[in-house]
Order: structure tokens, then sequence, then C-alpha cells
């Protein structure tokens, strides 16, 4: 089936299997509820895979990579250079994310979406490059609306050719110096926010280049005059390759039914995107922790959304994603594999009260 960008095919959740899941939930060997947030995963999972017996298989971290033209603008303390630089330390292991997906068993696929530099051949690289990063949305669109609707498609592909050699449980991730700052557009224009509840420090920016950032920042939506009315047009205006591609990704990866591990602060941007298009992504997403980039709790808040985990992790890469795919596994584990009240012979609350 042909990926639509306007007109995503996604469903909500089939909800005929819920009472039997709870029921099954309900009745293993433990006080109701007692769980916590793994039982509500687990019920998550069952529906999204509408079985009583949900499996997690090939589960594949997705890392976009990108380069941002804002970044000419004195938005970051890191030089753009530093996007490639790290691509080729994800190819070659040594990132935070290589060891965290190492660790749980994922597979890492690292997406060229738009970094200004040319990679060879690697076996975990997938080469999907829509530019040599984007425009500076200082003073132009980050991208044409043709290039965002190609980095959305891009996305896609790359979810459905990932689920049709296995995979039913995706992380998402990203590289790209600058881009909290067009998370931070995307987020104040799509939510109807004020910017400086959207900005943050990013890679670690102090109060004087803070302040710089969000000056150019509040220059740049007051030159472009948008509201949040057109999701595209936003995208296109202020987003950047990855992002693009990303949400291009999330909303494929939930046309075919399988679990959504939504990042920091950059990929819930990306999820915010793909919400826009269609609100119904929400009920594949589980959102893996909140970061501690000073929008991010606030994007959770308004999208309605409990995280898994409050570390103060602020990487990117995927980082909590991995981190918390453990938690999803164990969700998915305890619904299977534990017993049940009457399995063990052990007398409920119920059992009690006769």
């Amino acid at each position: 089936m042909k990926f639509n960008i306007t007109q995503p095919n996604l469903t909500p959740l089939n909800r005929a299997l819920e009472g039997a899941l709870l029921n099954k939930i309900n009745t293993k060997t433990k006080p109701l509820g007692s769980l916590g947030s793994l039982e509500a995963i687990a019920l998550q999972i069952g529906l999204i895979q509408q079985t009583l017996s949900p499996r997690l298989s090939g589960a594949t971290m997705l890392v976009f990579a990108g380069d941002h033209g804002i970044v000419e603008a004195g938005v970051s303390p890191y030089p753009q250079a530093v996007t490639a630089q790290m691509v080729l330390n994800f190819l070659q292991g040594g990132a935070a994310i290589n060891v965290f997906a190492r660790q749980n068993n994922m597979q890492l696929r690292v997406i060229d979406a738009g970094v200004n530099h040319t990679f060879e051949a690697h076996p975990d690289l997938i080469h999907a490059k829509v530019g040599l990063g984007t425009g500076n949305f200082l003073h132009e669109p980050a991208m044409s609306m043709l290039q965002c609707e190609q980095a959305l498609t891009a996305g896609a592909e790359v979810s459905k050719k990932e689920i049709s050699a296995g995979c039913n449980v995706f992380g998402f991730g990203e590289m790209g110096i600058g881009n909290t700052s067009s998370a931070s557009c995307l987020m104040s224009l799509l939510c109807n926010l004020p910017l400086e509840e959207c900005v943050g420090r990013g890679t670690g920016l102090d109060d004087a280049g803070l302040t710089q950032k969000t000056a150019v920042l509040k220059q740049a939506l007051s030159f472009h005059q948008l509201n949040g009315g057109n999701t595209l047009r936003v995208l296109a205006t202020f987003g950047g390759f990855e992002i693009a591609m990303m949400a291009g990704a999330m909303l494929a990866a939930a046309e075919q039914k399988t679990v959504l591990l939504i990042d920091g602060f950059i990929a819930t941007a990306a999820l915010l995107v793909a919400y826009k298009l269609q609100a119904d992504i929400l009920q594949y997403c589980v959102f893996t922790h909140c970061s501690g980039e000073a929008g991010h709790r606030r994007l959770l808040e308004h999208l309605g959304v409990v995280p898994l985990l409050d570390i103060g992790l602020r990487l990117g890469e995927g980082t909590g994603a991995a981190l918390a795919y453990p938690l999803v596994q164990a969700a998915v584990n305890f619904l299977n594999d534990m017993a049940s009240f009457e399995s063990a012979g052990v007398s409920s609350k119920a059992d009690e009260a006769c």
C-alpha cells in the first residue's frame, strides 16, 4: 500500500480484546495494579498486536541524522561538522546508543537524512539523503515542500523495509547539531505555546548562549509569520530532514501496527508532527523518558502522555528509548509468563472473601 503523507492510513486501536486482556492482567499473582505502568503497556501492546499473547521481535533502533542551516546563526556551541563525526562514531560502534542497543539486543540503523557529508557504504547506514543540510530558516524555509514530502516518504520506506524483515518494535532517535532549534519552533507553532516555554540549552549553551538562541528563533518566527494551521508548511519551514524523515517513519510504522518507542525532545517533536497529521498515532507510542531539555516536559504534557523514565537524560540518539526497552519487554513477559491465581493455586482476594 502506497504511503500517503497527507492522509496516513492509520486506524485507532481495535479494543475488542480489551476486556480479555484486562482479565488476564488482573488475574496474575499480584495485587490489582501493582505493576503500575507495565500493566498499561501490556494492555497497549496486546491491543496493537490484537492478541492475548503479544511478542516483541526484531527490535530496531532507527537513528536519523541531518544538518541544520540555522547553526550559522550561532544557536549551538558545537560546529555543524559534529553531526557527521557522530554518525561515523555510530557506525564504528562507539556512541552511547551503540552501547545501550547492544546491551538490549536492538539492531541499530543509522539513516543519513541530510548530513553535510558524503559517507561511504556501511551495512548499518541507510543512504536517504534529501540534501546537504537544510537552509537557514532565519532567512528562508529550511526545505522546500517537495523536499519535505521526499523526507516523509523516505522515512516511511525505512520503516516498511525493517518491518518486512521481522521488526515489530522501533526505537526512534536522532543526531543533528542545531535540531533543538528546529524542535523548539515546531513545538511553539504546533502547540500554540510561547517560544520561551519551548527553548532549552541543547548541547550545553550557557546563559548568554541561551539568550542568543531564543532571540534568533523569535526573529525567525517573526520573519516567516506562520501559525500552526498547516503542519506540513510548518515542518518544511522550520524542520530538519531528520525530523521529517522520522515523522514519516513513525506514521508508516503505526500503519503497520508496530510499537513505537519515542525518545526525547527531538523525537517527540517529530512525533508531534505525525500526531498533527494523524492523532491516532499516540495509541501506538510508548513515551520512554522525560528529557532534561527544557521544552520536553511541557511537550509531553501537551500530548497528555506520561513517560516511563525521568532520570535527567538529554543526549538524544535514541538512548532513552533503548534504556526503557527492557521495561517494555518486562510488560510483555509478565503478561505471557507470570502465573495466574488459578494456575498457581494461590487464593485471590475474591477467594478469601468467600
